[in-house]
């Protein structure tokens, strides 16, 4: 079935269905896809919107928008394309722009779109996000006037400063019951106290009665104290807060609607590197074989070596679009496996070719199961940085400069995958709702290679706190010694040592 684009010009609708049977033809399997043609306030405020028409009301939106417009007056940015995952998808391109960079985002668009349904990490995603979104907005407008603008928003800044202590892999993890750790406690044990041995005349004078029970509600207390809830620890704090928190019905469905919205875009975040450079792959692909005139074609091409622009920070079009191309090379011509690996000779290595000519079905192959850290992982080579010259950069205090810090290609992995893991944040935890029996709410940093900033560590514990009622305590390192910080609502405090 095909949608039809009212809002198209005539010229672009017969392109857009020129495109799309190219993309089919090509192996593309997308979605029936929407496009809207609009002006650049109108895409700018769908930007803002996360790249959705309606969103709930809150003033982050109003920000965002300026920052875009303002790069967009000034010339400092331009978004050619915008585009929804979503079942029928939605995409907008920008009224105004020149005739080849139109057609390059249709075929942009399709790649996405393609992305989006078969990718295995966006198979969890809302596919009706488009009607999910307007139904937030909804709600929050009837909590905006019921209980006040200042509140709901103040509610939904806290809720907004922790979307990120949520659980990417957790869509793909069997739900844990809530009945296990109430299971655990009801299967424990009683209290064991030591008795000393004694003939039956003698017992109740060598062990007492008293001092036994004394000694007994002495042990249960300390189980009582030890004992944690929850029995393991939990990466998903929003859940937790969803489901232990005390706060109203109405702050529960808003703290709901951001970690439910927070999933939507996992995934994006998680994919942005491959998700990039497919799109790029294959409208450089159809543009230069198939779509693009002999008269757009030096057009096209400017158009996409600004994408491609490096610029020394990392430009996730151009490194996907890379690693794609490196993989159909090297599957084409059979240079990878256990030969390819253990083979030391350089000039039979630089003439390799078995003729496996297997290179599109592999990068298929990796744009279904792969996400970015994954990605990078398994296929960026030493010959691929090499090829490409990567390296990594660091602050040198002694020249005040940024500079080149290292070339080698394990440094350079570990640098891309410290960013990508966990989408880059740090990994914490709900270790206990119940520290040292007081109700505090103590959270755990496993530091696995990323530092938390002060600042936002303290705004942190300080919105948790106001979320949980109570106290709450994070364990976490700095320069190899541990901390607990601390907020009770009111005060922050910092001391070293352990839970």
């Amino acid at each position: 079935m095909t949608i039809a684009d009212t809002s198209l010009t005539p010229e672009l609708r017969y392109w857009n269905d020129v495109i799309r049977e190219l993309a089919r033809k090509a192996g593309l399997d997308f979605f029936d896809t929407i496009f809207e043609l609009v002006d650049y306030e109108q895409l700018y405020e769908i930007a803002a919107y996360g790249g959705f028409p309606t969103r709930y009301p809150h003033w982050r939106f109003g920000m965002d928008y300026d920052q875009l417009s303002k790069g967009y007056e000034w010339g400092v940015s331009k978004i050619y394309e915008l585009v929804i995952n979503n079942d029928p998808a939605y995409a907008f391109l920008l009224r105004g722009n020149e005739f080849v960079a139109q057609k390059l985002v249709i075929a942009h668009v399709y790649a996405h779109v393609d992305f989006f349904k078969n990718n295995i990490w966006f198979s969890k995603t809302n596919r009706k996000m488009m009607n999910e979104l307007a139904n937030h907005a909804t709600k929050v407008r009837r909590y905006i006037d019921r209980f006040g603008l200042e509140e709901v928003e103040n509610f939904i800044d806290l809720c907004l400063s922790i979307e990120d202590l949520i659980d990417p892999v957790q869509p793909f993890a069997q739900r844990a019951s809530r009945k296990t750790d109430r299971l655990q406690i009801a299967d424990e044990k009683p209290v064991q106290v030591t008795r000393f041995e004694a003939k039956s005349y003698m017992d109740k004078f060598i062990n007492p009665p008293e001092v036994l029970a004394k000694e007994r509600k002495r042990l249960e207390e300390e189980r009582k104290k030890a004992r944690r809830f929850p029995s393991e620890d939990k990466k998903d704090i929003l859940l937790f807060l969803l489901h232990y928190a005390p706060l109203e019905a109405w702050q529960l469905d808003i703290l709901d609607i951001i970690r439910d919205e927070a999933y939507y875009f996992a995934p994006q975040r998680m994919t942005k590197i491959m998700n990039e450079g497919w799109a790029s792959y294959w409208h450089s692909t159809l543009m230069s074989e198939q779509i693009a005139s002999t008269a757009e074609i030096v057009d096209f091409a400017d158009l996409h070596s600004g994408t491609m622009a490096g610029g020394g920070a990392l430009n996730p079009y151009k490194l996907g679009l890379d690693l794609y191309r490196d993989i159909e090379y090297r599957w084409n011509t059979g240079r990878h496996g256990k030969e390819w690996e253990e083979c030391d000779d350089y000039e039979k290595k630089l003439h390799w070719d078995t003729g496996e000519m297997k290179g599109r079905e592999k990068i298929f192959e990796v744009r279904k199961f792969y996400n970015d850290l994954m990605f990078i992982d398994e296929f960026l080579t030493e010959e691929f940085c090499e090829k490409h010259k990567l390296f990594v950069y660091e602050y040198n205090e002694l020249s005040g400069r940024y500079e080149i810090d290292s070339r080698s290609h394990i440094k350079i992995k570990e640098k891309l995958t410290l960013m990508l893991a966990n989408l880059g944040q740090p990994y914490i935890y709900v270790h206990n709702a119940n520290y040292q029996n007081r109700g505090e709410l103590l959270l755990i940093h496993r530091h696995q290679g990323i530092d938390l900033r002060d600042d936002w560590a303290r705004d942190t514990l300080a919105n948790i706190a106001k979320l949980w009622s109570r106290p709450v305590v994070l364990h976490t390192f700095y320069e190899g010694k541990p901390y607990m910080l601390r907020h009770d609502g009111k005060n922050f405090t910092e001391t070293e040592g352990k839970p």
